[in-house]
């Protein structure tokens, strides 16, 4: 008998499940919420109902296998630390390629002499005395760094030379594009390592925790991490290459899903609280995609299965159209924690929430809260007004963004704490929208309802209410949902027919018609 513990940490729950592997067999399985800002808790309490239901010993376990879509998460949500990224060899068009430009954002990038021509030959000297500079410059910076050398699939001189000259300076994390792709395209290589260089801290914090509890529960067997492609990464190995995680959670759900249908060939779609993800099974197997994952909009030089994931899930941020006279509602691609669930935790929500209903006023930051996730600390990279703000976050805990940020200036310092993951959104979501409706009751109805109310009395540009009743404003966002579901499933259904990607949600025409219609009659005595 051989046993494995499965574990896979979502941005909502996280799962364990013992199997006999030799008997095709689950034993036992646990769930436990994710913590976000301690994640061994919600690790913990997974594991700890699977071993609660096993009659063995620890020693009596082989491995653990990890799993998650928190890296697919970050890399949808835009979330992540920041980074410096060094362009060897490139001139400022490359940043204009392989939308170079968009993933970085506000994070700063360095232009240094040097790179390698397509035979590997040295095309200018690297440029040191601008490198030790630009180091020293960044070194409380920025949470990490991403290098991409021109050609450095052919030399990968300047880029290790690079590295050893950071990491002597920083002693931060570094990651060289030529660690992770053996492909041509700087551009694409360039933008790889800036989303692996964002994920860094982020593993190591799921990693770290895992092996705690492992420790703790005295599994002394090997740690393993799932890759994209289905295949597995010791634990240690993924700490450097956390981008080869993505798509990891999407991979073992279409695993676990091919198993239970028994079925060879199959369109699995996964919908979880922040991504929805779409793949094809053919004679059993997914097809892996070679010229890289495509997540959340970024065409990446990971190797993985073929699967599309998009911002969209039960979790996912509503938000209430404002301007126009149409009015309506946008989901995602962030993730909220439901009022529903955080009122669970924090039984202040609903009073706030409240006195929020009494103001004759609505205002656009009603029904959003904010808390801290800084397990080690306010980092030193942010800027001086995010550093306060992050201080005062850490001090009051949860609490409305009103209460945080009173300007304009202040509320994007609250988004941009936000896209670092150093602060956690919460807000009204389809899952809250599920309990004003009935359809989900697990969590806090009364928070779920309040939060409803004030998101309907929101206005739109020709001052209507953005819906007439709480239960409204819940069918409306389950609506939006669906509808964003049905675009998504035919988006990859298109695409793995080599129809293109986003073929029916890039044009307006088609995207509209799977807007649900109010059912249109005729009066025959209006007809004569």
């Amino acid at each position: 008998m051989s046993l494995v513990i499965g574990l896979d940490t979502g941005g909502t729950y996280t799962d364990a499940a013992l199997l006999d592997v030799d008997r095709g067999v689950v034993l036992a399985t646990g769930k436990a919420l994710t913590t976000r800002d301690d994640l061994s808790v919600g690790l913990g309490g997974a594991i700890a109902k699977v071993l609660a239901n096993f009659d063995g010993t620890p020693d009596d376990i082989k491995m653990v296998s990890l799993s998650t879509t928190l890296a697919t998460n970050a890399v949808v949500e835009g979330v992540g630390g920041r980074v410096g990224l060094f362009l060897i060899g490139f001139d400022e068009a490359a940043l204009e390629r392989a939308d170079l430009a968009r993933a970085l954002g506000q994070d700063p990038v360095y232009f240094i002499n040097g790179g390698h021509r397509p035979d590997g030959g040295i095309q200018a000297p690297l440029d040191i005395a601008a490198l030790d500079a630009a180091a020293h410059k960044l070194k409380s910076e920025v949470s990490a760094f991403a290098v991409a050398g021109h050609f450095a699939t052919r030399n990968p001189l300047h880029e290790t030379e690079t590295r050893d000259l950071l990491r002597e300076i920083t002693g931060l994390p570094i990651t060289c594009s030529h660690e992770l792709s053996s492909s041509l395209g700087g551009p694409r290589r360039a933008l790889t390592a800036v989303l692996n260089a964002r994920l860094i801290n982020l593993l190591e914090r799921l990693i770290t925790a895992t092996q705690n509890i492992m420790s703790q529960q005295g599994l002394t067997c090997p740690l393993m991490v799932v890759k994209g492609d289905g295949s597995l990464l010791q634990a240690d190995f993924a700490l450097s290459r956390p981008v080869e995680t993505v798509l990891s959670g999407p991979a073992a759900s279409l695993s676990g899903a091919a198993f239970l249908a028994g079925a060879k060939s199959a369109l699995i779609a996964d919908i979880g609280g922040t991504t929805t993800d779409i793949a094809f099974l053919h004679n059993g197997t997914p097809r892996l995609k070679k010229d890289g994952a495509f997540v959340g909009g970024w065409q990446t030089m990971v190797e993985a299965a073929e699967i599309r994931t998009y911002g969209l899930g039960g979790d996912s941020e509503v938000m209430p159209i404002l301007r126009g006279r149409t009015g309506g509602l946008t989901l995602g691609p962030r993730r909220a924690t439901p009022l529903s669930l955080l009122a669970l935790r924090w039984p202040t929500l609903k009073d706030l929430l409240s006195r929020q209903l009494d103001l004759a006023v609505p205002m656009a930051t009603d029904a959003r809260f904010v808390f801290p996730i800084m397990p080690d600390g306010v980092p030193q990279w942010l800027t001086r007004s995010e550093i306060r703000l992050a201080k005062k976050a850490i001090a009051v805990g949860p609490a409305p963004v009103a209460e945080l940020a009173a300007t304009q200036l202040a509320l994007g310092a609250v988004d941009r704490l936000i896209s670092r993951g150093l602060l956690g959104l919460s807000s009204f979501t389809p899952t809250d929208a599920a309990h004003v409706s009935g359809a989900f009751t697990e969590f806090d109805d009364e928070a779920a309802m309040l939060g409803a109310k004030l998101m309907a009395r929101q206005r739109n540009g020709a001052g209507i209410a953005i819906a007439t009743t709480p239960l409204d404003l819940a069918e409306l966002a389950l609506d939006e949902l669906h509808r964003r579901s049905a675009l998504a499933l035919t988006d990859a259904a298109l695409a793995h027919e080599g129809g293109g990607e986003a073929a029916i949600s890039s044009n307006p025409l088609l995207a509209q018609s799977f807007r649900k219609t109010p059912a249109i009659t005729t009066s025959l005595s209006r007809l004569g």
